[in-house]
């Protein structure tokens, strides 16, 4: 459905305007949902999902709200559940008995934590399924943003489900912190942050001895190519050539026309031949 169906949201300016906007689409009741999903499933009628969507895009912004201590932008949050809520529309039936929002919520969270484990951290902190329970849940039931004592790690292994070493090994995956490639770029202390960024640990590929030799041995042999494919040339094309291309005060058309008694379409004609007749002389193997 997402391929066929778009959201009709005028354009807006930034994130707050965008959660004012979806807020004006009106509620619908369980009645308007239902006969809108028969009209959506039974006639693929896509303005009928349409607004199944839009009314439940104010819900999505609440939902993303919830996931805001990732540091991830709240618009990408956004955009993530509103992929899961149309993925609810295009399953979500009329002999389900439920509204569509308690059908969605599912969906919605689904695509948010998706994206959330995907671009918290460069390395995953989380790859089982017991991982990923563990790692929405640490958060919430922690009662302080220091390191949790023996004591701690123990009651809440008990009250998740999990080992003491699963729950100690995912608080240190939490709190581990991202280089990022280029370093940071308005840190007060740069200079030692700067230091660490991988980018600056990067062999430059000019700086290599062997590839400067290769750059000057190429252009070396550039110049002696051109040099002989002018060389090659009549003397008329060879001096055009020069005089448009390689000379400090570069002449028009109209000069060399005047000059040689043609037109300047023949003088055009000419650069052009000369300039296929050198190409193919310095493409030519050594």
């Amino acid at each position: 459905m997402s391929h066929t169906m778009h959201l009709q949201i005028q354009p807006v300016g930034s994130l707050s305007q965008y959660i004012e906007t979806v807020r004006r689409f009106p509620v619908l009741s369980c009645e308007e949902e239902m006969e809108l999903a028969r009209r959506f499933h039974e006639q693929q009628d896509l303005d009928a999902a349409r607004q199944l969507v839009m009314s439940h895009l104010r819900y999505v912004v609440y939902i993303a709200r919830g996931f805001s201590g990732y540091g991830l932008p709240q618009a990408d949050l956004i955009q993530e559940g509103n992929i899961g809520l149309m993925k609810a529309v295009k399953r979500f039936r009329p002999e389900h008995k439920v509204r569509l929002i308690t059908f969605a919520v599912h969906w919605i969270k689904a695509e948010i934590q998706e994206f959330v484990l995907k671009n918290w951290r460069i390395v995953k902190v989380a790859t089982t399924k017991a991982q990923r329970k563990l790692f929405f849940n640490l958060r919430k039931n922690r009662t302080h943003s220091g390191w949790m004592d023996s004591r701690e790690t123990q009651a809440l292994a008990d009250k998740l489900g999990v080992d003491e070493e699963t729950v100690s090994l995912m608080e240190q995956r939490l709190a581990a912190r991202d280089i990022a490639f280029d370093g940071p770029v308005d840190d007060e202390d740069k200079r030692q942050t700067v230091y660490y960024a991988p980018s600056n640990h990067l062999a430059e590929e000019a700086a290599n001895p062997l590839y400067q030799l290769e750059q000057m041995d190429s252009s070396i042999d550039s110049g002696k190519r051109l040099a002989q494919a002018l060389e090659n040339l009549d003397s008329r094309s060879r001096e055009i050539v020069q005089a448009r291309w390689l000379s400090d005060k570069k002449e028009t058309l109209q000069a060399l026309a005047k000059r040689y008694r043609i037109s300047a379409e023949r003088v055009r004609q000419l650069e052009k031949q000369a300039f296929k007749k050198i190409r193919l002389q310095m493409e030519e193997p050594a």
